[in-house]
């Protein structure tokens, strides 16, 4: 269905809760960045940007509040390129007049974007950065070809279903919600200044991951949760060595998955469900192998569509809920911060999502070096991971609000060890 301008979008059924917990510790906000072998043109990027805008009229807005609920405004302003000065991902004042639910950075050699979760998720961000990067190298004067992907053609009019709610849309009022999880272990790490993000990258040789994950019949996903898990467990060791105290509870991680192709959507807000594989250190000890099979057995299982739909079922059912529709927004945003912490980074110890492989037109993925990807900081996952690989490489960012490097220490040194070469690079 054709594209029906607004002055107004309601937020989807997972954006409404960001506008509320956001802050210096829990921005929201994640960032795609590519670092390219010269210099950026910042009159071409945002030549670009001013381009690109048009064809997506849903980002094109400022968040405004209501009685009950946040909504984005359309505006007739353009968003402007910036200089980058501070660290990623830091807070958005989006509450603020004339605020775009997005940035565009450059520095040096490189570009990045960074949305906030309220207006969509990785999928839809990743949409967009890549029709400003082809729009950017047109204006160098390479001739490219648009940005086609299964779900979106950039050269087509917007429509609709690219900012419908699809959430709404595939809700079954008749589904039971999922069990409630137990409370996770948290790392018991002193947090940095507010504001500071560390990210710590291993860049790694893909075909040797995949030979490696096939060697144990697993997706790469699986095999480096499975690594993930084995990381926190022995971490959890040299707390137990070191007399610091911690609460010995469930592993339990946060794997978003994208329902795009699932449910046959063509939404560029947010529609993505988070899995929680877990593993219990207080069974026992695991070898790998029983690690790997744990995770291959939950993630079958658990990515059906008939268990996706009871995520679905619960998420609706929270908003729909009496207290979230009579309730004034002014209450919301005291209590919901609160419900966040407990109900849901309460019941996760950290975030692993793979993006999967990214591809740009060959006509300008010549000109780039790297892709990397960094999830939102958080207060109560202090340390979160993100995955994709672009060209023959796999690039896994961990994004931190500490300056405790046990994890990613322990977690390159297995891959290493099983033979994998890795270059680590810092913020």
């Amino acid at each position: 269905m054709k594209y029906e301008s607004s002055n107004w979008y309601p937020l989807d059924n997972a954006g409404k809760l960001y506008p509320s917990i956001m802050s210096w510790r829990v921005t929201t906000v994640f960032r795609f960045s590519v670092t390219l072998k010269k210099l950026v043109d910042k009159d071409a990027l945002q030549s670009a940007l001013n381009i690109i805008i048009n064809r997506f009229p849903y980002f094109q807005v400022n968040l405004r509040p209501g009685f009950f609920w946040y909504y984005f405004d359309q505006t007739n302003k353009k968003p402007l390129v910036e200089k980058e000065e501070y660290y990623p991902c830091t807070g958005m004042e989006l509450k603020r007049n004339d605020t775009f639910p997005f940035r565009v950075f450059y520095f040096n050699c490189k570009i990045s974007v960074e949305f906030t979760h309220a207006i969509t998720d990785g999928t839809g961000a990743l949409v967009f950065f890549k029709c400003l990067l082809n729009e950017y190298f047109n204006k160098l004067g390479v001739k490219t070809s648009p940005i086609n992907e299964v779900f979106f053609k950039y050269d087509s009019i917007p429509s609709n279903a690219e900012f419908e709610d699809s959430f709404k849309k595939h809700f079954n009022t008749n589904i039971p919600s999922p069990t409630l999880m137990p409370l996770a272990f948290h790392f018991p790490m002193d947090l940095d200044t507010k504001g500071v993000y560390h990210i710590v990258t291993g860049i790694l040789p893909l075909t040797e991951v995949l030979k490696l994950s096939k060697s144990y019949s697993a997706t790469i996903t699986e095999f480096l949760i499975a690594i993930y898990f084995e990381t926190i467990i022995d971490y959890m060791k040299l707390l137990e060595e070191n007399d610091i105290p911690f609460s010995m509870r469930p592993i339990i991680l946060n794997v978003p998955v994208n329902l795009r192709k699932m449910y046959n959507s063509t939404t560029l807000r947010n529609f993505f469900i988070s899995v929680t594989p877990m593993l219990d250190p207080r069974l026992g000890d695991y070898t790998f192998e029983e690690i790997i099979q744990i995770v291959k057995s939950y993630m079958e299982i658990k990515t059906h569509k008939r268990f996706i739909n009871q995520h679905i079922s619960k998420n609706v059912k929270s908003e729909l809920f009496f207290i979230n529709r009579t309730v004034p927004l002014v209450i919301k945003n005291l209590l919901m911060p609160l419900a966040y912490n407990t109900f849901a980074e309460g019941i996760y110890t950290s975030g692993l999502s793979n993006l999967g492989k990214i591809t740009l037109p060959k006509e300008i993925e010549g000109f780039i070096e790297k892709f990397e990807a960094y999830p939102p900081p958080s207060l109560g996952n202090k340390i979160k991971v993100v995955v994709l690989s672009f060209k023959e490489n796999l690039f896994i960012s961990f994004g931190k609000v500490t300056t405790d490097s046990n994890i990613e220490r322990i977690f390159f040194t297995k891959l290493r060890k099983l033979g994998i070469p890795i270059k680590i690079e810092t913020n």
